[in-house]
């Protein structure tokens, strides 16, 4: 399993995107900071949304009415988050299939950090029409701040394990 993932890698990497990005002085960094601007977009309207439920923060709306404002820039930053990523994982794709930080981060973390975040969604406008939300919602968002903070965590790991 491990040679065809190594396999995978080589291919993908020698693309002739992947070669341009990962040869230009201005292309990795370029898209290294657009994918960065995604993650802050995806993360930041996230636990914005989640501390509105656990009752920290703004005060002058509810929670559903929040995350109503915010949901279209959520799921902008996670499409540009995803093609960053997928465009500086493609310039080095094989020295990635075989990290096990990064194996972690997209085979574990993101997963299940992303099935909460699509349950609480689907939750957030019946949990969130009061200033009160119950007690299932508040651990929901604790947990998905913490399933969030662990896949920064991992990406920063990735080099270590290099």
């Amino acid at each position: 399993m491990q040679a065809s993932l190594l396999a995978f890698g080589e291919w993908l990497q020698n693309r002739d995107y992947a070669l341009a990005i990962a040869t230009s002085d201005w292309a990795y960094p370029f898209v290294q900071a657009t994918h960065f601007t995604g993650l802050s977009l995806w993360v930041g309207t996230t636990v914005a949304v989640d501390l509105s439920l656990l009752g920290i923060g703004n005060k002058h709306q509810a929670p559903a009415q929040l995350f109503d404002t915010l949901f279209i820039w959520n799921w902008i930053g996670f499409a540009i988050a995803i093609t960053g990523g997928f465009l500086l994982f493609s310039a080095s794709a094989a020295t990635y299939v075989i990290n096990p930080a990064f194996l972690t981060k997209l085979g574990i973390l993101i997963p299940l950090a992303l099935i909460l975040h699509i349950v609480i969604q689907r939750k957030v406008r019946a949990w969130g029409q009061t200033a009160n939300p119950p007690l299932v919602a508040k651990l929901a968002s604790a947990t998905e701040i913490l399933f969030w903070f662990c896949v920064a965590t991992a990406a920063v790991l990735i080099p270590y394990f290099a």
